[in-house]
């Protein structure tokens, strides 16, 4: 996967720091924490990350 993803943070984080980061990277998407970027990254196929996105709307992970 191509390492250069030109970061996006969700507009619903306003100014918030305690939030990831996502990117586009070949092939699927590149995520970091906003408040360690120095920390890296890890990346997922674009699969995975249609599941992960999908689960998020269907509130999977609502507490």
């Amino acid at each position: 996967m191509t390492e250069q993803p030109g970061w996006r943070k969700s507009s619903w984080s306003n100014q918030e720091t305690s939030c990831v980061e996502v990117g586009r990277v070949d092939g699927g998407a590149a995520v970091r924490d906003t408040k360690n970027r120095a920390a890296g990254h890890f990346t997922t196929t674009t699969p995975q990350w249609s599941a992960f996105v999908a689960a998020i709307k269907a509130g999977r992970f609502d507490g």
